[in-house]
């Protein structure tokens, strides 16, 4: 192995093992606020109830109100059966948001998966992180990423797309590396060592404005 080779599979795996503890310190978080509104539930009932025997109606809409802005916050917006790709999707999807992202997404998957969850939790995460930070290089009115995720016989299909694809990737020894951000190229190392260990197939696609990643994992 050359001495290219070995640095670069000791900054992916680096990069690996911050990104993995970055998406479960994503997802606990997300968890954690979910645990503490339920917690919170009984208490939120009990005021309501005091308003409602005051008759004091404004009290109890402007309460709902605030609870309402509150469980968004947590909600989960992508529902996909899968319990990992639930949780790794609706985080991301909450950090591309607050950094005024907007982010269109249909995924319908089996509950279990081959697949495993670090695998999914990598594939997944990088690719989002990756959008969010291509994203980032637009106007906010002009930030969008597209995600979709569904079974295609006995593989599974993931596709992503984000529409600020101004500087094309290049491919360096056989490695798509993009032309800014320092994370992007580990990022798509990590998913292309991924997706070889997998069998899988990747394809990557940068025209008319927008950068598209297909993969397909087979679940046999």
């Amino acid at each position: 192995m050359s001495i290219f080779s070995k640095n670069r599979d000791k900054k992916v795996a680096a990069y690996q093992k911050e990104l993995i503890k970055t998406h479960y310190d994503e997802v606990s978080n997300m968890y954690t606020q979910m645990r503490g509104w339920r917690h919170d539930y009984k208490n939120h009932i009990q005021m309501m109830k005091v308003y409602a025997q005051q008759g004091d109606l404004n009290a109890i809409q402007h309460y709902l109100n605030e609870l309402d802005s509150d469980l968004s916050s947590v909600d989960m917006v992508v529902k996909t059966g899968n319990a990992m790709a639930d949780a790794i999707l609706n985080s991301k999807i909450s950090l591309a948001k607050s950094k005024d992202i907007q982010v269109v997404a249909q995924a319908n998957i089996p509950l279990q998966l081959k697949t495993s969850d670090i695998d999914l939790c990598v594939i997944i995460g990088n690719l989002f992180d990756n959008a969010i930070e291509a994203s980032l290089e637009l106007p906010v009115e002009e930030r969008l990423i597209r995600v979709y995720m569904e079974m295609k016989n006995t593989q599974l299909y993931i596709s992503f797309t984000n529409f600020s694809a101004q500087h094309k990737q290049t491919k360096v020894l056989n490695i798509f590396k993009s032309t800014k951000g320092k994370n992007r190229g580990l990022g798509l190392v990590r998913i292309d060592d991924t997706m070889q260990r997998l069998d899988g197939y990747l394809s990557r696609n940068s025209e008319d404005g927008a950068f598209t990643t297909e993969l397909l994992i087979p679940q046999l």
